[in-house]
């Protein structure tokens, strides 16, 4: 993949993207992300489900309902966040991401980080801190609530909303995920 300067530029090689032809011939949209150009908290997800795949926009499912409740919660707006996914396409009937679809997918990510060059990025479930923290047998609990240097990256894990919300409201991912969104967003000032 070349270099790219530029978040719409990039958005549009990816939109291109048929790297992947399973999820090239099922998907409706390449699900990019969204990055404001002053953005220095960075949230990263698994992949696109139903809505996001729908609407061409990442998190505006039910998760996206609680990530935006979450940033609401530590002062911050959606619009002033990055949000991505380690996948830009939706995996048929919302499988996990394949090995082989995730780095097919790698260089795309790390484009978008070279670009936003966030002061903190958030992995969203194992498939998202995987990407960061390599596919070790990870125990979320163990590295959530705390950042890890990652190849000069500050990465601080927690909960994928999703999950959060299988617990219900009152659950401990859903009270880890609004405490770890509050520490970052007192980190990335």
């Amino acid at each position: 993949m070349t270099e790219c300067s530029d978040w719409h530029v990039l958005a549009d090689r990816m939109r291109r993207c048929v790297a992947c032809s399973e999820l090239a011939a099922s998907r409706q949209h390449v699900v990019v992300g969204e990055a404001p150009p002053s953005a220095r908290l960075m949230f990263v997800g698994e992949a696109p489900g139903a809505s996001e795949d729908e609407q061409g926009r990442p998190f505006v499912g039910k998760a996206g309902q609680v990530l935006d409740a979450a940033l609401v919660a530590a002062g911050l707006s959606r619009d002033e966040v990055a949000v991505a996914n380690v996948l830009k396409c939706r995996p048929p009937g919302n499988r996990r991401p394949l090995p082989a679809e995730i780095g097919n997918c790698r260089g795309w990510l790390t484009a978008q980080l070279d670009l936003v060059r966030p002061a903190l990025v958030v992995p969203l479930g194992l498939t998202s801190i995987a990407w960061f923290l390599g596919p070790s047998k990870l125990l979320l609990r163990e590295v959530r609530g705390r950042v890890h240097d990652v190849d000069g990256l500050r990465v601080l894990p927690t909960y994928h909303p999703s999950g959060a919300l299988r617990y219900g409201p009152n659950g401990e991912p859903m009270r880890a995920l609004r405490a770890d969104i509050a520490l970052a967003a007192s980190l990335a000032t």
